[in-house]
């Protein structure tokens, strides 16, 4: 069985026809202040990235995956960034659309991302921060074998104030 593919769900490299999910994702305010933008991004950034970018953790330092339904909708996004091949651990983040939320498809594109981590690229540790009041997206990497690590206060800034986050991982025993 392909290890970015189950239940007719598929994690995929980025193609050219996911320029305006890609726009819509990152364009949208309340998702900046988990994701460190500062602002939006152009189409002409994306088309850029969709077109350059090797999706290859190794050479880019990061890898990001559509969340692809049976239906070939994108469901989400999931990304791996920070990547530190020394010490062999990159950072988690994802994304699920609003129509597609509450199905149990952040968890199947999150183990299978686990997976292939773990299994194919040899990675020791995963890690994600998660502002302490997103209770979804803690249990969702609870359920996922991802364990709270530190609490850190004041982590993340959201307009004028700044909110505690905790930071979570996974470790490949």
């Amino acid at each position: 069985m392909d290890l970015l593919q189950k239940d007719g769900y598929l994690l995929r490299a980025p193609e050219p026809e996911d320029l305006a999910c890609m726009v819509r994702f990152e364009n949208t305010p309340s998702l900046w202040e988990v994701s460190n933008a500062t602002g939006p991004y152009s189409r002409f950034f994306l088309k850029q990235y969709i077109e350059t970018n090797q999706n290859d953790l190794y050479n880019d330092r990061q890898l990001r995956l559509m969340i692809e339904a049976p239906d070939k909708q994108v469901a989400g996004i999931i990304d791996l960034c920070n990547f530190d091949p020394f010490h062999s651990r990159a950072e988690v983040g994802i994304v699920i659309a609003e129509e597609f939320r509450s199905k149990g498809i952040g968890e199947l594109a999150l183990n299978l991302l686990i997976g292939h981590c773990f299994d194919y690229l040899g990675i020791h540790q995963l890690f994600a921060y998660i502002d302490v009041t997103n209770e979804p997206c803690r249990h969702l990497f609870q359920k996922c074998g991802f364990t709270e690590c530190a609490y850190l206060k004041d982590w993340m800034r959201t307009g004028k104030t700044f909110r505690d986050v905790v930071m979570v991982q996974c470790i490949n025993s």
